[in-house]
C-alpha cells in the first residue's frame, strides 16, 4: 500500500510504481472489449451491469518519482465504460481502509458514478455486497489486493453462485515466490488463504518452484470447482526494471469472456507462467 500524498484535484492520493498503468490499462482494455455484451444489459427494464471494486484505494494515483497522476482503477473503469458507451448501472467500492476508500466515492460521484460504498474487509464487502446484488444482472468483479495474503478465497466463493460474473483478479507473483519457505513452515498463511487445502495435495519436501508450481496448479482446479473458468492467459506485469511483480487473469462462466480476455491481455504475446 502506497503512501498518501496531497493530488492534483485537491485529494489525497496514493504513490504507486510506473507499473500501475499497464494494470490500468489492460482494466479498461477488457471493459472496452467487452461493452456490446454489457449494452445488452443496460437499458429501461433491463436487469443492469455492475462493477466490484474490493482494494479500490482513493481512486487516484501519482506515479513515484514523477510528476505524473493517474486514475485509480475503479475511477478509470467507471470513465471507460461510459467512453465505450455502455455505462455500468451500479458501482460498488470497497477497501478495509476507511480514509480511501471514501476519497474513492468522492471521486466517483465528482465523475457521476452511480456508486456504493460498502465497508470492510475484502471477504466481509464481498458478502455484503453479493446481498445485494440481483441475480439476473451482469457482474464484473475486480479483486487487486495489496498482497497475495489478502486475496482470500472466500472472495470468490462468495460470488461464484451468480450466473453471469466475470472476476479479473491480481495474484502477486513477488509474494509467492519471496515466502515459500516461510509458507511451507506455516509461518505464513497466505498459501493457506489464498489456496485452503493446499498442503494435503502438494508434497513440500520437493523444490521450492515445484512447491509454487503445484500450489499454483491446485489453486486453479479449487476455482474450478465453483463453476468458474480461470484463463490460460495470464499478463504478466513487471517493474522498469523488469523483475516480474503479478499476473493479472480472468475468471468467467463463458467462453465469451475469456475471448476478449485473450484479446485484452494480448499486447505484445503472452509471458510463459514461470514459478
Amino acid at each position: 500500500m502506497g503512501e498518501l500524498v496531497r493530488g492534483d484535484d485537491g485529494l489525497d492520493v496514493e504513490e504507486v510504481g510506473p507499473w500501475a498503468r499497464d494494470k490500468i490499462a489492460s482494466l479498461c482494455r477488457y471493459i472496452s472489449i467487452s461493452r456490446a455484451v454489457r449494452r445488452k444489459w443496460l437499458g429501461p427494464g433491463k436487469a443492469g451491469a455492475t462493477y466490484v471494486e474490493l482494494f479500490c484505494g482513493p481512486g487516484r494515483s501519482k506515479v513515484r518519482r514523477k510528476d505524473q497522476f493517474i486514475e485509480g482503477s475503479c475511477v478509470a473503469a467507471w470513465k471507460e465504460s461510459v467512453r465505450a458507451g455502455a455505462p455500468f448501472s451500479s458501482v460498488f467500492v470497497a477497501d478495509a481502509d476507511d480514509n480511501r476508500r471514501k476519497l474513492a466515492v468522492a471521486r466517483l460521484q465528482h465523475a457521476g458514478a452511480p456508486v456504493i460504498e460498502v465497508e470492510g474487509d475484502a471477504v466481509t464487502a464481498a458478502r455484503t455486497i453479493r446481498a445485494l446484488m440481483s441475480p439476473s444482472s451482469l457482474h464484473f468483479v475486480f479483486v487487486d489486493p495489496y498482497n497475495l495474503g489478502a486475496f482470500k478465497f472466500e472472495v470468490m466463493e462468495t460470488f461464484a453462485g451468480l450466473s453471469y460474473i466475470d472476476m479479473l483478479v491480481h495474484i502477486s507473483k513477488m509474494d509467492i515466490q519471496r515466502n515459500t519457505g516461510m509458507n511451507i513452515r506455516a509461518q505464513r498463511a497466505a498459501f493457506d488463504d489464498f489456496a485452503p487445502g493446499w498442503r494435503s495435495a502438494v508434497d513440500m519436501a520437493q523444490r521450492h518452484p515445484t512447491v509454487r508450481r503445484q500450489m499454483f496448479e491446485f489453486w486453479r482446479r479449487k476455482v474450478s470447482t465453483l463453476g468458474i473458468s480461470p484463463s490460460a492467459d495470464m499478463e504478466l506485469i513487471t517493474n522498469e526494471g523488469g523483475q516480474h511483480l503479478y499476473w493479472l487473469t480472468l475468471l468467467a462462466k463463458h467462453e465469451l469472456a475469456l475471448r476478449f480476455w485473450k484479446a485484452a491481455a494480448n499486447k505484445t504475446g503472452q509471458q510463459e507462467m514461470k514459478l
